[in-house]
């Protein structure tokens, strides 16, 4: 028997950060958007646990038990007392090491095959419960759509999205380490009090009408990650330029990075940015998606 899951990757349309906490973790306000660039995770009963990855970037995916999708169903198998003989596959298509939450798609994607393959029988509030205790961006993949996550985002609160965003995005030549980024943004903001994290009530009613004019306003500055991204790989700021040009109406790294995202008024701007981006040389790939997506989904 095996089960496939399918789950989206995302792009925060806000990152707010709070200063350090005493746990080294830093409170976020964090809008996630879904967006239809998907991985699918297999799960098959096996004799033990195994991970097999294909697709783009595979060879840049660990295959131990340090891939979220292992440890979740080593969590899930620990919680309902039976062992993790699985094999998991991941057919990836959500960019390795891009700050779009792929890594964190695969975990969410692996809990949710394992329940249903184990049939665990395990609520939605256990689902998430695991998930946050995978990381932070976990719960968001299994839930999927728009939300806010405080706390390190694990906590959600669903949101309304009154119609469809368009999107590009560019991949960079090389991978960006999510803990680098938040350490370059205390660096930088050492002898200043950071404000606590607060979702930007401009940017959530955009969200909710649907008004991608005003949420391209209210995306302007909405990451707080980056200019900590851009000190440490100073080319992301070619590639926002390339996407400013070719008539993005909204520009913004995407979480901690490298992907930068590109926010177009529909799905014509989106094509003509995306081929402008392939030209301009500043960038790896190009990927266009739409949101808000689905979260993970029994195939």
């Amino acid at each position: 028997m095996s089960v496939t899951v399918r789950v989206p990757a995302k792009v925060n349309v806000q990152l707010a950060v709070g200063a350090a906490r005493p746990d080294g973790f830093h409170d976020l306000a964090n809008v996630f958007l879904a967006v239809g660039l998907y991985d699918e995770v297999t799960v098959t009963a096996a004799d033990g646990l195994r991970v097999t990855c294909a697709g783009p970037d595979a060879d840049q995916v660990p295959l131990d038990r340090t891939n979220l999708a292992a440890r979740a169903a080593l969590v899930l198998a620990e919680r309902y007392g039976r062992d993790a003989d699985v094999h998991i596959h991941i057919a990836k298509d959500i960019p390795v090491a891009g700050g779009m939450a792929g890594g964190s798609a695969d975990g969410a994607g692996a809990l949710l095959a394992c329940d249903a393959l184990w049939g665990t029988g395990a609520s939605r509030e256990e689902l998430l419960d695991i998930c946050a205790e995978l990381g932070s961006d976990v719960p968001f993949s299994l839930v999927g759509g728009v939300a806010l996550g405080t706390g390190r985002g694990e906590r959600l609160t669903g949101l309304e999205a009154g119609g469809t965003f368009h999107w590009v995005f560019a991949m960079a030549s090389r991978g960006l380490s999510t803990p680098a980024v938040f350490r370059e943004f205390d660096r930088l903001g050492e002898g200043r009090e950071i404000p606590e994290p607060v979702a930007s009530q401009e940017l959530l009613d955009a969200l909710a009408k649907g008004d991608v004019d005003a949420l391209a306003a209210a995306v302007s500055g909405s990451n707080d990650l980056q200019p900590a991204a851009l000190s440490l790989f100073p080319e992301l700021a070619d590639t926002l330029a390339a996407g400013r040009a070719a008539g993005a109406l909204a520009t913004l790294v995407s979480g901690s990075g490298p992907t930068t995202a590109f926010l177009a008024r529909d799905a014509e701007a989106a094509d003509v940015i995306a081929g402008a981006l392939r030209a301009s040389g500043t960038c790896r790939t190009v990927r266009r998606a739409a949101g808000p997506a689905p979260g993970a989904t029994v195939v």
